[in-house]
């Protein structure tokens, strides 16, 4: 269905999180390193509950890697509240990227203002809210993708 990519995680319990996201969306799990955490530790483990050992999981060493390895016709949407666009708004479609940055300082500006035609936000209308948990970004973007996709509940 879609493609979650985790770049420069820091935190386990997200990235636990993600994959269980992952297995109940039927998602790929890509995680970019260098990982803030081992995949050994018990907290993704954990989090990810005994869903871990279902997840789609792939480890890359850059985000280059992975879009040379992805399908020519591969789309990759770039998260950041520093993006115009609404998530609600773009053309999202099955078999779609979903590229979310590190929890401390999120993706590099210039993939944002670079491309702002792949650059996407989560609107929030909370005056004091500066971001989502990684964990629920991904799942806002990947829920609203299945709803566009009328898939079933």
């Amino acid at each position: 269905m879609y493609h979650i990519v985790l770049f420069q995680p820091e935190i386990p319990h997200n990235a636990g999180a993600a994959g269980r996201l992952a297995v109940a969306t039927n998602s790929a799990l890509h995680l970019i390193k260098p990982l803030g955490f081992s995949l050994d530790e018990k907290h993704i483990r954990r989090t990810g509950l005994d869903y871990w050992q279902f997840v789609d999981l792939h480890l890359w060493d850059s985000l280059e890697e992975l879009c040379a390895a992805a399908e020519p016709e591969a789309r990759f949407w770039y998260l950041s509240t520093k993006a115009s666009v609404a998530h609600w708004d773009a053309p999202i479609r099955d078999g779609d990227y979903f590229v979310f940055g590190p929890e401390s300082r999120g993706l590099p500006e210039s993939w944002i203002y670079g491309h702002p035609e792949t650059a996407l936000r989560i609107p929030m209308s909370g005056e004091h809210a500066r971001s989502l948990n990684l964990s629920t970004a991904v799942a806002v973007v990947l829920y609203e993708g299945m709803r566009r996709l009328s898939l079933p509940r």
